[in-house]
């Protein structure tokens, strides 16, 4: 009878009436039922207080008079039994309080309870419940982890980052905009639920692995930063079947640890020479020079004007009489009234290839407006870009989290580029208009994300924009499709010739990568900007005294901020391309900016280079290309 009984009080349990495996759902209910009891027995010690004050006296007491009446015993003893009445009511408030303050406000203010707390089973069950899991990269290995728990020689849980330079961006900090660590592992900032929520909307067991997997590989992530040492910029590595974010790196950065503190990183946004809080990744503007050519290359594949072919003219370009021309950079400036110049035998006619091949800015110039605002702006708005109509539109579109592929509307908005834009307005002139085709002028709101996912368009068998993602084990999801897949192949082929053709700009890639087979495919790219000029000594902006006049006609001295002219190096990458008649499914596509590098086949190109050995050496490529060694110790460990 008695284990009849139990098994019938067993079926009334939360669980098995409302459903689902959650624990907490007992003590929640029996929490519940306590505070009813509770809320039971105040309303009756309420009514008894009350009523004892509305009793009606004795009947042989009511004619007598007030003096009598307080001399009889019977009053006396009612007396006695108020004052013990209110001294119970005192004790009790009294107790509650204690309860109050300490729920509510030790925690903030008792320095005792601070140090003891630990030792509550209900607080470390409560921080162990909001623990974030390990944070693993591409491989899944634990020894490859990027975030993750240790314990200190305190005994204290402290989260560890072994990248907590390399990863800064990528995790970001507990102030400002949340980056993975904030976004990743949702149920850190989801509030602790009361009893009756628990009882009545939980019900599902809490999941038992939080660990997430990410599509970085971590020695990558470590080879990136080593690779800008010293230098401002960025690399961002795709793969561009799937989307996977491989590596991205943003220098100058920061370490976790010297964000932790108010002060420390009040001090890393102060910063305005450096910048070190910045993704110049996905968040910096960069003019992209010759690299832009291949948007302006595909939108031609797309109009059907790849057999374009255009003269390259002595004295440049001039798509408006009385402008300055368009040259390309084996030219120097021909003055508007010269007839005659010279192109240093570079002026005969070309088609898309060989002017790809040679970066002519005249060519590209003069297929942007042979092409015209429209069919430009449709091929932009496809890999993301945002063509406005205006100049003053164009400086800042807001982020562009639509274009990452996530589980979590929070994970796309830490993931988000900052939108590149281009002008495709009916008010600029042909040559801004042409200058945007070759990647300058209003052109000049890339970000390295950008060009990478541009890359990516002819990397992708079948011409397909990949959106982006950093969860590994998600489906990939394609953003849209801009080639066909012989577009795709042609374009690749155009590429591969700026690295393997006598004449092409990125020939140093050809020479790095001897002797492994790996062909690849790139762009160079040579930008000037105009930026701000700091003091590298004090990381002050440099200004010079200058007089004017004020509105009162007296004449007043002032500061002038200093700009200066900065040539940044540039270099996209695509690869492995296979040989010509089997082609393969390239597995990176590279974008690489160094800050005042100067020449993209100078600086960026040898860095992509440097890249692609190191993706081959961790596997990255495929078994085809690994190295000997590693390929005979694969043998070997399958025996």
């Amino acid at each position: 009878m008695l284990l009849l009984f139990l098994y019938q009080l067993d079926k009334l349990r939360p669980e098995k009436i409302f459903g689902g495996q959650v624990l907490e759902r007992t003590p929640a209910g029996l929490s519940i039922v306590y505070l009813i009891g509770v809320l039971i027995l105040l309303w009756f010690l309420v009514l008894s207080f009350w009523g004892n004050f509305r009793r009606p006296k004795f009947m042989f007491e009511q004619n007598l008079s007030r003096d009598v009446v307080k001399k009889l015993s019977s009053t006396l003893t009612n007396r006695s039994l108020r004052l013990w009445q209110i001294v119970f009511v005192l004790l009790a408030l009294t107790v509650y309080g204690f309860h109050v303050y300490w729920t509510y406000y030790a925690d903030d203010y008792n320095q005792k309870f601070q140090e003891l707390s630990y030792k509550d089973l209900r607080n470390r069950r409560t921080n162990a419940s909001t623990l974030r899991g390990w944070m693993l990269d591409r491989s899944g290995k634990l020894t490859s982890a990027l975030a993750y728990y240790r314990i200190d020689k305190d005994g204290e849980i402290n989260r560890y980052f072994p990248l907590e330079k390399e990863m800064a961006h990528f995790l970001g900090t507990e102030r400002g905009t949340p980056g993975l660590e904030r976004t990743l592992y949702k149920r850190e900032a989801d509030p602790m639920p009361e009893s009756w929520e628990i009882l009545t909307k939980y019900k599902k067991p809490e999941p038992e692995n939080k660990d997430v997997r990410i599509t970085i590989d971590r020695d990558l992530q470590s080879f990136l930063a080593q690779q800008l040492q010293g230098k401002k910029g960025a690399i961002v590595v795709l793969n561009p079947q799937s989307g996977d974010i491989l590596g991205m790196y943003s220098n100058p950065s920061f370490s976790l640890s010297e964000a932790e503190s108010l002060d420390g990183y009040l001090k890393l946004e102060a910063d305005k020479m450096n910048q070190p809080l910045l993704s110049r990744a996905t968040r910096a503007f960069y003019v992209p020079g010759s690299t832009f050519k291949t948007l302006t290359m595909m939108s031609a594949f797309r109009a059907g004007k790849q057999d374009s072919v255009f003269p390259s003219y002595p004295e440049g370009y001039r798509p408006v009489k009385g402008y300055r021309p368009i040259v390309d950079a084996t030219q120097k400036f021909i003055p508007p009234d010269t007839v005659v110049g010279s192109c240093d035998g570079g002026c005969e006619e070309k088609n898309i290839a060989l002017a790809y091949k040679v970066s002519s800015n005249q060519y590209f110039a003069q297929l942007a407006n042979e092409l015209g605002r429209d069919r430009m702006k449709e091929t932009a708005n496809l890999v993301g870009i945002a063509a406005v109509e205006t100049p003053e539109e164009a400086s800042f579109q807001g982020f562009y989290s639509d274009i990452i592929n996530a589980s979590d509307k929070r994970i796309a908005a830490a993931m988000a580029p900052a939108r590149s834009t281009m002008v495709t307005g009916s008010k600029i002139t042909a040559f801004d208009f042409g200058l945007e085709g070759m990647g300058q002028g209003y052109a000049g709101q890339m970000t390295p994300f950008q060009m990478a996912m541009i890359a990516s368009v002819p990397a992708n068998m079948n011409g397909a924009l990949m959106k982006p993602k950093i969860e590994a084990d998600l489906q990939p999801q394609p953003f849209a499709q801009i080639l066909n897949k012989d577009q795709a192949s042609v374009i690749r082929e155009i590429m591969s010739s700026v690295v393997e053709e006598p004449g092409g700009t990125g020939a140093v890639v050809a020479g790095k990568l001897g002797g492994t087979g790996i062909r690849v495919g790139g762009k160079t790219g040579t930008a000037e900007k105009v930026v701000p000029l700091y003091d590298e000594k004090t990381g002050k902006r440099v200004t010079v005294k200058k007089k004017r006049k004020n509105a009162q006609g007296e004449i007043e001295e002032y500061d002038d901020p200093q700009s200066f002219e900065r040539t940044d190096s540039w270099f996209i990458c695509i690869g492995p391309l296979g040989a010509e008649d089997s082609p393969e499914a390239p597995q990176f596509a590279i974008a690489v900016v160094v800050e005042a590098g100067g020449f993209g086949a100078t600086t960026a190109a040898p860095i992509a280079a440097n890249v692609v050995l190191k993706l081959r050496e961790l596997g990255l490529l495929g078994d085809k290309y690994k190295p000997k060694t590693q390929q005979t110790t694969t043998k070997k460990n399958k025996k």
